[in-house]
């Protein structure tokens, strides 16, 4: 489905991961507004957005980590196989392994109207925070849909380190 020059059905996104103490962690972020600010368990997310026709995924899913983070991705990219989420969605990403202060997120902005109905607008975060979690802790917390691309990661560095 196509609204514009955005195919509303695709996204691209970046995983970054570290080791801490032998740990492999992720970085995820918690969607910014009002909906989702009480929300936790199976919200969060990788930091992804949506591409136009013409535009390279990869391209996007730096564009969007950036964006959405305030950090600029660096690294060796590791791609991971496409998921679909529930809504239809094709989602393409790729890991990097990296660093991160979550406390120094800086994230665009959208704007809504808030209270609902209420005719004022309000401007919030697309991102309101973003934290390193341990893989056991991070499938409670990412976006059911989202899942396999941790099991995909764990399989990949395990390869790389026991070939």
């Amino acid at each position: 489905m196509k609204r514009g020059s955005i195919v509303a059905n695709r996204s691209a996104g970046l995983l970054l991961f570290r080791w801490r103490g032998g740990i492999l962690e992720v970085f995820l972020v918690h969607p910014g507004g009002p909906f989702w600010a009480k929300k936790d368990l199976g919200t969060w997310s990788i930091p992804k957005g949506e591409y136009s026709n013409g535009e390279d995924a990869l391209t996007t899913a730096r564009r969007e980590f950036e964006e959405e983070t305030g950090i600029r991705p660096k690294g060796k990219l590791i791609p991971l196989i496409d998921i679909e989420q529930r809504s239809g969605k094709l989602v393409k990403a790729w890991a990097f392994e990296g660093d991160c202060d979550p406390s120094k997120l800086h994230s665009n902005t959208f704007t809504m109207e808030w209270p609902k109905k209420s005719g004022m607008m309000r401007e919030f975060p697309e991102i309101d925070r973003g934290a390193w979690f341990p893989i056991p802790v991070a499938r409670t917390k990412l976006l059911a849909s989202q899942i396999g691309f941790l099991d995909q990661l764990v399989a990949k560095l395990d390869m790389r380190t026991n070939p």
